[in-house]
């Protein structure tokens, strides 16, 4: 039986239980709890502290997840995102490639990789700068035009298919560079189609419909109710500017616009003596007016043969840029200044991959040209490229046969054309105005097939088709796609498509411009790089004097006829049964003035 311990008996010492027994006594003796006890609550708070810490920690990490995801399925929020843009001078370039959409960079840098012997990892130089991509509807289309493109770009508003910088309800919206001019900036257009085109106009003129040239050509050289507004012009259209007494002109009406320029001040030139006569730039005065081509400079495979009459994009481009930064040296603004590559968008409308692929790369060089400036360029600055919508509906492949299709496309048939589809088809044109012989005719088609577009094996089937003149197609059309189909290239129309397209810039000073955007968004950063209050200069454009020339009727006469009832500015259009739809001229358009 174990033995009952008393229960005063003593206990093991030590020295630490000696110190614990005397704090304990000194405890029950003065009521101070001894430091065991505070280590005891110490150790408590400690544990809860941690405790709640943690708890705290692990809703935090859930709440901040849940949030995550939601943004994230909203896609992201550029307004939040971290911009710092420069402040005080800067200078801002856009470059519009009309009707350049995905695929025609994908076709461009394979001919550019086989013609040059390049490997499969060298690519353009804009592809090195994608940053976004922009969704091209109008006000009334899913399928925009250039000039309701381009008014997104300029006012940084939706409006309908013809309208130059007006609004659905006819009424002026103030432009980018209408905006940066009266901020003190100075101004540029160069362009390779006609100045009074529909990207051109539209940043420097209003009218209700884009063929009013007339009217645009007027309004760029100062005939505006701001007065005077683009500080220098460059490109095609000089038809528009001579009065319809003179050759070459496409006028309306027996208006110089050439002498009221110079009147104005403007410096003129019209050929490549007087371009040279720039100097690369530095010879350049402004306000300047260079119109080098009747309409429309000719696409590049052509005018490469031809650098002697015609000035290149490239070409123009750096002495815009030139001119532009010398009249700036000494003032406190900078510079604002629009390039477009405006005939991407004819070789697809012509349905043209040869014309097409030789139009993107001198784009490419162009585009170039602006990093190169602004890489050396003192003042800070941005370029931002984009296109106004697709033109053609391109595809990099094309069905032959009934069969399974092959998989491929043969860029070097592109390469064998020396010449453009157009050109081919005006020397046609021109040799059937004199000759009647159907054996000469079918011959001098077959040589001009072989020559100009190198293509050697063209069937009988094809030469007829290029002379029957009751076949559905126009000759053009018809050289087009016998490159087309060769090349195994397809296309889905004539026409514009409503593919998004792409968005390239310089730097991280277009940061908000990354993702995907509506074109008008890109408008709006424009006015915002260059800190611009564009409903301030709509406000001008509505109270001024220049209009009392509209009635009570029609308070915006100025912008030209009235588009009609068949005409939607708002409203997407829904399938109601026809398959064909007649054009402007057929609807009883007066357009006149249009070219």
């Amino acid at each position: 039986m174990a033995r009952e311990e008393p229960l005063l008996a003593s206990r093991p010492s030590s020295d630490h239980s000696s110190i614990r027994n005397a704090e304990e006594e000194d405890a029950l003796l003065t009521g101070i709890r001894t430091d065991r006890d505070r280590r005891r609550r110490w150790s408590f708070w400690k544990e809860l502290g941690l405790f709640t810490w943690a708890l705290i920690a692990t809703v935090a990490v859930i709440v901040l997840s849940v949030v995550y995801q939601h943004e994230s399925s909203r896609g992201p929020d550029r307004s939040k995102d971290p911009w710092t843009k420069p402040t005080g001078k800067r200078n801002l370039i856009f470059m519009v490639s009309d009707g350049m959409g995905p695929a025609s960079l994908s076709m461009t840098r394979s001919y550019k990789q086989l013609t040059q012997g390049l490997p499969a990892d060298e690519v353009l130089i804009l592809d090195k700068h994608f940053v976004g991509t922009s969704r091209t509807r109008s006000s009334s289309s899913l399928v925009t035009d250039s000039a309701a493109g381009a008014t997104a770009f300029s006012c940084g508003h939706k409006s309908y298919n013809g309208a130059i910088s007006v609004l659905p309800d006819h009424s002026p919206c103030g432009t980018v560079l209408e905006a940066a001019s009266l901020a003190g900036y100075k101004t540029g257009l160069v362009v390779t189609t006609r100045i009074t085109d529909a990207t051109p106009a539209c940043f420097a003129s209003h009218v209700n419909l884009r063929q009013y040239e007339d009217r645009i050509a007027e309004q760029e050289i100062g005939e505006h109710p701001l007065g005077r507004v683009v500080d220098l012009i460059m490109g095609g259209g000089r038809c528009h500017f001579l009065p319809n007494s003179t050759d070459g002109s496409c006028r309306g009406d027996d208006r110089d616009l050439v002498e009221l320029a110079k009147e104005g001040g403007y410096h003129y030139m019209d050929d490549r003596a007087g371009f040279d006569s720039l100097n690369g730039g530095t010879e350049g005065k402004l306000p300047l007016l260079g119109l080098f081509a009747e309409k429309d400079i000719p696409f590049e495979i052509d005018r490469r043969s031809q650098n002697d009459v015609y000035p290149s994009l490239e070409e123009m481009a750096r002495t815009a840029l030139t001119i532009l930064s010398q009249a700036t040296a000494d003032s406190e603004q900078g510079f604002f200044l629009m390039i477009e590559g405006s005939r991407i968008d004819h070789a697809g409308h012509g349905n043209d991959p040869a014309a097409q692929v030789n139009e993107v790369l001198a784009y490419d060089k162009a585009f170039a040209a602006v990093l190169e400036f602004l890489e050396q360029d003192s003042t800070p600055g941005v370029v931002v490229s984009t296109s106004d919508h697709e033109t053609g509906g391109l595809s990099v492949a094309r069905q032959l046969q009934p069969e399974y299709p092959d998989y491929k496309w043969l860029p070097g048939v592109l390469a064998n054309a020396s010449h453009s589809s157009e050109y081919v088809n005006k020397k046609l044109v021109n040799y059937l105005a004199t000759e009647t012989d159907d054996k000469k005719q079918y011959k001098f088609v077959r040589s001009l097939i072989e020559n100009d577009l190198g293509i050697t094996d063209v069937t009988d089937e094809e030469i007829n088709a290029v002379l029957d003149p009751n076949y559905p197609y126009n000759p053009q059309y018809v050289f087009a796609d016998i490159v087309s189909r060769r090349a195994q290239i397809g296309w889905a129309t004539h026409g514009h498509s409503g593919v998004d397209v792409n968005i390239y810039a310089s730097g991280k000073l277009a940061f908000p411009l990354a993702g995907n955007h509506e074109n008008t968004e890109v408008g709006s950063f424009l006015a915002d790089f260059l800190d611009l209050d564009l409903k301030s200069t709509t406000k001008k454009l509505l109270s001024s004097d220049y209009w009392t020339m509209s009635s009570e009727d029609s308070p915006y006469g100025w912008l030209g006829d009235p588009l009609g009832e068949d005409v939607r500015t708002e409203g997407l259009d829904t399938y109601h049964g026809e398959f064909r739809k007649r054009g402007l001229s057929e609807r009883g358009c007066s357009c006149g003035e249009s070219h």
